[in-house]
């Protein structure tokens, strides 16, 4: 087996790894989030109180929930887009444009990347009003992104040089593959029904 392509695997592996930590990242910072809206509610209206720190620290995971399902969005390759016009081009300028969509989105995540480190070093002494923590744990959200995308990105762009589907591209074909015969033979299952009842 080729040794670009063990690596290759490797990083891939590696990747979706993360992604699931992400994931069961998100997935607490919701539950806090819930918990914390759901509970501050309650005590206001059953004891008249309520817990202080509940709504900004509801913001910051809030923030947090966000750039890292977006970053997860990236590998699974789920923001919006428009491919109409890629796939009627020819296969060396799909190519072609597939790469320079890919170092645009590099670019702007770097964009995202410069900007987020340098107020994260602006606001580091700088302390929340309520929970008094450093607000750089806020603009830190926009270094993990873009830190995390952007090798999602350049993984991608590996592939797609090297004139492959990444491992999600592949799952999605075969995924559309399996659904285009489900529908097929659902199809020629009604046609087949019409004639027998026609028959009859």
């Amino acid at each position: 087996m080729h040794p670009d392509f063990i690596k290759t695997t490797m990083v891939q592996k590696l990747i979706g790894r993360y992604c699931q930590l992400l994931t069961a990242i998100i997935v607490i910072c919701l539950v806090l989030m819930v918990l914390m809206v759901f509970g501050n509610v309650v005590m206001r209206y059953a004891f008249n109180s309520g817990i202080s720190v509940s709504e900004e620290l509801s913001r910051w995971l809030f923030l947090w929930l966000i750039f890292l399902g977006a970053s997860v969005a990236v590998h699974e390759q789920a923001h919006m887009g428009s491919d109409m016009v890629v796939d009627l081009l020819p296969p060396k300028l799909k190519k072609v444009t597939i790469v320079v969509g890919q170092l645009l989105m590099l670019w702007v995540t770097w964009l995202i990347f410069s900007g987020s480190l340098a107020q994260t070093k602006i606001n580091w002494e700088v302390l929340a009003p309520v929970t008094e923590y450093s607000m750089a744990w806020v603009y830190s959200t926009g270094v993990v992104f873009a830190v995390s995308t952007g090798l999602m990105l350049l993984s991608d762009m590996w592939f797609t040089l090297r004139g492959q589907l990444t491992p999600v591209q592949t799952r999605k074909a075969h995924h559309a593959a399996e659904l285009a015969q489900f529908e097929a033979d659902a199809r020629a299952a009604e046609q087949q029904a019409g004639k027998s009842a026609t028959r009859l």
